[in-house]
């Protein structure tokens, strides 16, 4: 990108993922089965991506955390309140797809 120094493409990309995390946040009726089925990755993918991230700095930060990071709630909260059982045919997507996550 021409014209945006690292530390702006830093701050862009910071707020991009901000609003990808507002915007499930908000969305709880889209499961994680459908998001993995369609592509590839769900909120506990962006939960381990954070983690991941936070420990290639050295920096103490539990699955538990960057979870309710990306939740905004713990995840047994967040679970118990949203997640439903997958269908056979969520399931059988699932299966086929087999993401790498």
């Amino acid at each position: 990108m021409s014209g945006i120094d690292d530390a702006t493409r830093t701050e862009l990309e910071a707020a991009v993922f901000r609003r990808l995390v507002e915007h499930l946040r908000g969305r709880t009726d889209v499961q994680n089965i459908d998001l993995m089925n369609l592509a590839g990755f769900c909120r506990n993918c962006l939960s381990n991506w954070y983690l991941d991230a936070a420990r290639a700095r050295d920096l103490e930060l539990t699955k538990d955390e960057s979870r309710e990071i990306v939740y905004g709630m713990p995840y047994d909260e967040w679970k118990a309140r949203h997640q439903a059982e997958a269908s056979p045919a969520q399931q059988a997507a699932f299966a086929t797809s087999k993401p790498d996550h």
